[in-house]
């Protein structure tokens, strides 16, 4: 029994679990092991609003970027929050890269109308997910089941009670939880070419789709 389990291990996972208070009991899974999962290979770099100027330039770049599909309350929520994401992030030891005079140092990429990213050399997403990771590993609430897969939700008349979860051995589990947050990743590995690790499925979107 857990209070809230957490199905990916990548930073959506880990940034979720840390945000909980620690008197939570924390249960995160994952499919293969800690370090397998896109967050670990991402190259660039993180946006961050640099100031109030910038926020209309900011939503307006993201907008474009998503052919004006996207919603736009989540775009505000993600502009607005993105400092305080960043603080959270140097806070757990990110190192991101920084001018002679300790400033953090922004740059350009797709889609965006001016510099507003950080990044650590070409491999800001190890960097950040790695930091995480340690952070989660120190917190006695929270438990790492690795080689874990979600089979399948339990859930009555609309509420989810848990899952069902495969380890490593090929023996069937159930976790009880009072929440249940799917982190599990994208699509990639369903591909024949990908440059996703294999066993990114699509899982969670298949079990949420199902019920």
């Amino acid at each position: 029994n857990t209070d809230v389990l957490i199905v990916g291990c990548g930073c959506s996972g880990l940034y979720c679990a840390l945000n909980l208070p620690e008197t939570v009991d924390i249960t995160i899974i994952t499919k293969s092991d800690f370090e397998s999962n896109d967050s670990y290979l991402a190259q660039g770099g993180i946006c961050m609003l640099k100031n109030d100027d910038d926020y209309d330039s900011y939503f307006e770049d993201t907008l474009k970027a998503g052919h004006y599909e996207n919603d736009k309350t989540s775009v505000d929520l993600m502009i607005r929050s993105s400092q305080d994401v960043i603080r959270d992030l140097i806070s757990y030891g990110t190192r991101f890269q920084r001018d002679p005079d300790g400033a953090l140092l922004f740059t350009r990429e797709g889609a965006h109308s001016d510099k507003r990213i950080l990044f650590h050399e070409d491999i800001t997403g190890k960097e950040i997910t790695s930091h995480l990771l340690m952070e989660a590993r120190k917190r006695r609430n929270i438990h790492l089941l690795d080689y874990t897969t979600i089979v399948d939700i339990v859930e009555d008349n609309n509420r989810c009670f848990g899952a069902i979860i495969r380890r490593n051995d090929s023996s069937l589990d159930a976790i009880q939880a009072d929440y249940t947050v799917l982190a599990t990743g994208g699509i990639g590995g369903l591909f024949q070419h990908s440059t996703n690790f294999r066993h990114l499925t699509g899982d969670g979107l298949a079990i949420a789709l199902k019920h």
